[in-house]
């Protein structure tokens, strides 16, 4: 092993957090990153998440439908704080990092939908993570259904048409929109693609040590999946040797 928990306060913190069974999401996605960030303080962005969720908890309040309270939280993260999906450097790492997310308002489809979960849960509107192939989306409540919405997008309403050519666009022109392809993503799911997002990036650039810090993160989400401690194994090995 190329460093333990002890020799990582980032990982550990990380490894403590996700190991509660209801963990807090924002919490544990404002830690992604904080390999390259070790002293920020993470409940400055907790507050911040607080302090959007108090500016659009009104208009909220106000609102008289399901959709119009899922257009409120929207309209302030969209429209009015300029929340948006980074299309010039979509594979930029930071895309994935919560904080930076909250700084340089921008970030993908995950991280902003994330973003959207944190603040709707703090104005008490029910909505949840879609793991939809390709590109993450929103659902929320309302009344007797589900309300579909793209955070990249600006929070655009999603039909039923809409998300069966999002599908075929990001998988295969025969695919089928199924039940299970819309249906809510677990905590530990989101994080673990958020870091699967990262993996990538880091492996095509070549990052060893930082494919090694997301690693190790999702070996502690999934400790039982055989691909992730085999590949953990060899980066290590891999890492050892750069040092």
């Amino acid at each position: 092993m190329s460093r333990s928990m002890e020799d990582s306060p980032a990982l550990l913190h990380f490894t403590e957090v996700v190991s509660r069974e209801d963990f807090a999401l924002d919490q544990a996605a404002l830690l992604i990153g904080a390999w390259d960030y070790p002293e920020r303080n993470l409940m400055e962005y907790r507050s911040t998440l607080d302090d959007i969720a108090e500016r659009t908890a009104p208009e909220v309040a106000n609102a008289s439908s399901g959709i119009g309270r899922a257009r409120a939280i929207s309209d302030c993260l969209f429209d009015r704080l300029g929340f948006c999906g980074n299309t010039n450097d979509y594979y930029d790492p930071r895309n994935s990092f919560l904080c930076d997310v909250l700084d340089r308002r921008t970030g993908i489809p995950i991280s902003l939908s994330v973003l959207y979960l944190e603040v709707s849960r703090r104005v008490g509107v029910l909505s949840q993570g879609v793991n939809f192939p390709g590109h993450f989306l929103v659902r929320v409540a309302i009344e007797d259904a589900w309300l579909f919405l793209d955070p990249f997008s600006g929070g655009r309403t999603l039909t039923p048409a809409d998300l069966e050519a999002l599908l075929k666009k990001t998988t295969t022109p025969d695919a089928i929109l199924e039940p299970s392809v819309i249906a809510a993503a677990s905590k530990r799911q989101i994080l673990s693609r958020m870091l699967v997002n990262l993996a990538g990036i880091y492996g095509r650039n070549g990052d060893l040590p930082r494919s090694l810090d997301v690693l190790e993160r999702l070996a502690v989400l999934e400790p039982s999946n055989p691909r992730i401690a085999r590949d953990l194994s060899q980066l290590r090995e891999r890492v050892v040797g750069l040092n």
